[in-house]
């Protein structure tokens, strides 16, 4: 979990995009917070840059398990899908299943067994 979180490539499960929208909304909670205290920290904005960065890598990801482009995180309410909806079985185009489902060959298993 969270081995590259600022990458676009591969693929992410929904517990590890949904522990980094937390990570997101905490974050940007005690950012607005402390800017909102001290007038004088507006230069915290600048913390936003990589935060977002995070979660749109994050989401791309996610969107990659889904078997979709990471431009898919742009529809409107699509949030909700990738929190809720189950990963493609096994590898696609973007990687291995990161639950290590289906990411093994079964014909390569069964003939390496009636084999040897």
């Amino acid at each position: 979990m969270f081995k590259a979180p600022f990458s676009f490539t591969g693929r992410i499960r929904r517990t590890e995009f949904g522990i980094s929208y937390l990570i997101y909304l905490v974050s940007a909670g005690l950012i607005a917070g402390i800017s909102e205290i001290s007038p004088g920290a507006s230069f915290l904005a600048i913390a936003y840059i990589p935060l977002i960065w995070f979660l749109i890598a994050q989401g791309a990801k996610r969107c990659h398990d889904r078997g979709h482009t990471g431009w898919y995180q742009i529809i409107p309410f699509y949030v909700f899908w990738m929190l809720f909806a189950d990963s493609n079985y096994g590898q696609n185009e973007y990687g291995p299943n990161p639950k290590g489902l289906g990411n093994h060959d079964d014909i390569d298993e069964i003939g390496k067994d009636l084999v040897g």
